[in-house]
C-alpha cells in the first residue's frame, strides 16, 4: 500500500470520525452541520483545519465572571423586578413599556437585562458628531475611563484617541482600553505603549498565543462600548477609525447609528464591560469600587435594557429580542442592517408579518465589504421581496446601522447585525429602547435614508443574471458559518 493510499485513507476516516462528531455530540443547528459536513467532504484536509478554527463550541465554557455582582445586590435586583413584573405590580414609566411588558419580562428572565427607566438617550448618525461628542466627554472626565472597541486602528483618529486618553492617565484618572484581537489585527500593541507608560490598561479579547494562528479567531468580541465616570455610555455600531469619519474611498460617507445614555442603563453597561474586561485580563481584573456604580438623579424616563449574547450563552437573547419585537408589530417593521443573512426562525417571522400585511421595509448598502454575506443577503431579501417586503439599497456611501423599529414604538439600536453570526459566534450588546419619541425619531431617520436609496423591486430581483443566482446560491449554503 503506497504512502498516498495511506494519507487519502487516514483523511477520510478522520473526515468520517470528525461528521460523527459534528452529528451526534456537538448537536449544532441543523443548517450549520449540513453547511460543515459540506466543507469537510469537498474539502477535507483544509476543511478539518477551518472546523478547528471556526467549528468550536462555547455554549458549555463560563468566560464570565465577576463575583461583586453578588456584592452590589445585582442579583437580588433581577428576582425583584421579575417577581414584581411576573405579578403585574411593576409601574412603567411610558405606555410603550407597559404594551411590551411581557419582552421585557423575556429579556430580564433570559439574560438579567435589568430595566432602568431613567435615562437620556441622544442619538448619533454621522461618525464626526459621535466622536466630537465622545472626545468632549473623555475630556471632562473625573473618574475613570473604561473603552472596548471590535475595531480600533491607529490611523489619525485612533492616535487622537490614544493621545487624550494618555493625557488623562497623566492626570489620574483611570483609563482603560479592551480591543478584540481578529478585528483589530491591524494595530500593534505597542501603539498603546505611551498610554500603558502614562498609567492606562490595556487587553486583547481572545488573544492568539501562536503567531498569525488564533483558534478562537470565530467567535469576535464584536460589542463597542464607552462608560465614563458611570455616568455616560456610549454603545452603537461606530469603531476607531478614520473610514468611521467617511474617509475611505472605498466606502465613502460611514452612515451609522450611536447611542450616548445617561441614567441607570449606564450601569448595566459598566457591568458588561466589567465582565469582559475581567476575560480578558490575565492580572488586572477590575474589583468593585463605588465610583463605578455612583448614585445620580436623572430627569429621563426613557425606560431601557441592556441585552447581551455570545457564543457562551444558552439562549440567542438578541435574536429572541428581534423575533419579539418582530412578531409584535401590528403596523410596521423598519430595519437597517448591513448583513442581513437571517436564520429560519426570523426569515419565517418577517415572512409571516410581510404576508399578514404588515409594512415591512429593509434597508441594505449597495457595496460589499464581505462578498459571500452580500450575495447571501440578496438571497434572503429576494425571499422576503416575493412576500410583500420593501427593500431599499443605501447609495450614499456604505449603511452599517443596526436598527429595528417596530410600530413607533419600540426600537433596539447597538452592536448585533441581522445575521447568524450575530446571532451565534459574535458576542454583542444592542439596548432595547420602549419609548415613543425615540422610536419615532429613529423612523425619521430612516425615512431620510430611503431618500439617498434606490428601492429594489421584485420584478428587477427576478431579472439578475445566472452568475449573480449561482453566487447567492453558494453564499446562502454557507451562510450557517459565514
Amino acid at each position: 500500500m503506497s504512502i498516498l493510499t495511506i494519507l487519502v485513507s487516514l483523511v477520510f476516516i478522520i473526515n468520517f470520525i470528525l461528521a460523527g462528531f459534528l452529528v451526534f455530540l456537538e448537536r449544532k443547528d441543523p443548517s450549520a452541520t449540513w453547511a460543515w459536513l459540506l466543507v469537510l467532504f469537498f474539502i477535507p484536509v483544509l476543511g478539518f483545519i477551518m472546523y478547528l478554527v471556526l467549528g468550536q463550541n462555547l455554549r458549555k465554557k463560563r468566560l464570565f465572571v465577576w463575583e461583586d455582582l453578588k456584592r452590589i445586590g445585582f442579583d437580588d435586583l433581577v428576582k425583584e423586578q421579575l417577581k414584581l413584573i411576573s405579578a403585574g405590580e411593576y409601574t412603567y414609566s411610558t405606555n410603550v413599556a407597559t404594551k411590551h411588558q411581557d419582552m421585557i419580562r423575556m429579556q430580564l428572565k433570559n439574560n438579567n437585562a435589568i430595566l432602568t427607566q431613567d435615562n437620556e438617550i441622544e442619538i448619533f448618525i454621522d461618525g464626526n458628531d459621535k466622536f466630537q461628542s465622545l472626545i468632549q466627554d473623555i475630556e471632562n472626565a473625573k473618574d475613570h475611563i473604561h473603552l472596548q472597541y471590535y475595531i480600533f486602528r491607529d490611523d489619525k483618529l485612533g492616535m487622537k484617541l490614544i493621545d487624550l486618553l494618555t493625557e488623562k492617565a497623566k492626570q489620574g484618572i483611570e483609563v482603560r482600553v479592551l480591543y478584540d484581537e481578529m478585528g483589530s489585527r491591524r494595530i500593534n500593541k505597542r501603539s498603546f505603549n505611551k498610554l500603558i507608560k502614562a498609567g492606562g490598561e490595556v487587553e486583547v479579547f481572545f488573544p492568539s498565543k501562536i503567531p498569525l494562528f488564533n483558534v478562537r479567531a470565530n467567535f469576535r468580541n464584536h460589542r463597542k462600548l464607552v462608560i465614563i465616570d458611570g455616568k455616560v455610555a456610549y454603545v452603537g455600531g461606530f469603531n476607531v477609525g478614520d473610514e468611521y469619519l467617511g474617509l475611505n474611498k472605498k466606502f465613502g460617507y460611514w452612515r451609522d447609528t450611536h447611542l450616548r445614555i445617561q441614567g441607570n442603563a449606564v450601569h448595566a453597561t459598566q457591568i458588561r464591560f466589567i465582565l469582559d474586561w475581567n476575560q480578558a485580563s490575565s492580572r488586572n481584573d477590575i474589583d468593585y469600587k463605588p465610583n463605578y456604580f455612583p448614585l445620580t438623579s436623572h430627569n429621563g424616563n426613557i425606560p431601557i435594557q441592556i441585552v447581551t449574547s455570545g457564543p457562551d450563552s444558552e439562549w440567542e437573547q438578541i435574536k429572541n429580542g428581534y423575533i419579539k419585537m418582530i412578531s409584535s408589530a401590528k403596523k410596521s417593521i423598519y430595519i437597517q442592517s448591513p448583513y442581513f443573512v437571517p436564520d429560519a426562525s426570523i426569515l419565517d417571522t418577517l415572512r409571516i408579518a410581510a404576508l399578514s400585511g404588515i409594512n415591512v421595509y429593509i434597508m441594505i448598502p449597495n457595496k460589499p465589504d464581505h462578498m459571500f454575506v452580500y450575495w447571501a443577503t440578496l438571497s434572503y431579501v429576494g425571499e422576503l421581496l416575493k412576500a410583500g417586503a420593501k427593500v431599499y439599497i443605501y447609495e450614499n456611501g456604505f449603511i452599517h446601522a443596526k436598527t429595528i423599529v417596530v410600530d413607533e414604538e419600540v426600537s433596539t439600536v447597538g452592536t448585533a447585525n441581522f445575521d447568524v453570526r450575530s446571532f451565534r459566534l459574535n458576542f454583542e450588546v444592542n439596548a432595547f429602547i420602549y419609548d415613543e419619541a425615540t422610536a419615532k425619531r429613529l423612523t425619521d431617520i430612516f425615512h431620510e435614508d430611503m431618500k439617498k436609496s434606490r428601492e429594489l423591486t421584485y420584478e428587477e430581483y427576478l431579472k439578475r443574471s445566472l452568475w449573480i443566482r449561482f453566487k447567492e446560491s453558494i453564499s446562502r449554503l454557507l451562510s450557517p458559518i459565514l
